[in-house]
């Protein structure tokens, strides 16, 4: 897919992975929309950086828990745009706690912001890409959806069950020429880590990460952008993760 004239919208994306990705697709061609609960300092920084490229960025503001909201910043976008040619769901966080220890309405939540949400945006992105008789959706797991980690029982959950939705919605919307894929990052440096302790660190860096570092948000944009332009290429969820999830000892 050529991104010149083409409409992305990214959720999460005035901040980590989702912001690093917009400024990446804008600087191969595309208009962007970023959604994030609210338009701030961030934001606006965002999308100046995205205007200062010559391309066009609107920020949608809302809660991708909310159907309502979700299926608002696809129509924002689209209004604004001209369409929805790309999606990805960059949007959630860490949801802490073991079975005895999650608290019910944090399971329920989880499952809002990381999965029922893509059911919202794909029922009010898609059309737009029909129309067009292309598009592409990225979806961002983890590699604790691959593999068992104790304290993370719904966010494990939740990030297992996207590539599926992926695999699935991707045989479901290929007549369309519409391509579904899925990224599974390891330890990216971003807010989401920013408690982890300085022991934690050296073990991962020492003991867990083959490749001896973190990655960067910027690592797994450029992933993402590559299931974005590459039109032979769906239904496929690619950790990036320096090796973490495939070795064995």
């Amino acid at each position: 897919m050529r991104l010149e004239g083409k409409a992305a919208l990214i959720t999460g994306g005035t901040k980590g992975i989702g912001a690093a990705t917009a400024l990446d697709l804008a600087r191969r061609g595309a208009d962007v929309a970023v959604s994030g609960r609210e338009n701030d300092e961030a934001a606006t920084a965002l999308k100046q950086r995205i205007e200062s490229l010559g391309r066009r960025c609107i920020v949608a503001v809302g809660d991708m828990g909310k159907p309502e909201d979700a299926a608002r910043a696809v129509h924002e976008a689209a209004a604004a745009l001209g369409s929805v040619d790309i999606l990805v769901h960059s949007a959630g966080g860490a949801v802490r706690g073991s079975l005895f220890q999650l608290a019910p309405d944090a399971w329920y939540q989880a499952f809002d912001v990381h999965v029922h949400a893509v059911f919202h945006l794909c029922r009010a992105a898609v059309p737009y890409m029909q129309k067009r008789k292309e598009g592409a959706i990225v979806l961002i797991s983890s590699v604790v959806g691959h593999r068992g980690f104790p304290g993370t029982l719904a966010y494990s959950v939740v990030k297992g069950t996207l590539p599926n939705f992926a695999r699935t919605l991707a045989r479901e919307l290929a007549d369309d020429n519409i391509r579904v894929n899925c990224v599974a990052p390891g330890v990216i440096r971003t807010r989401f880590h920013e408690k982890m302790t300085p022991e934690q660190y050296k073990n991962n860096i020492d003991n867990r990460i083959p490749l001896h570092r973190e990655g960067t948000p910027e690592d797994v944009a450029e992933l993402i952008a590559a299931l974005v332009t590459n039109e032979f290429i769906t239904g496929e969820t690619v950790s990036i993760d320096g090796g973490m999830t495939m070795r064995l000892v």
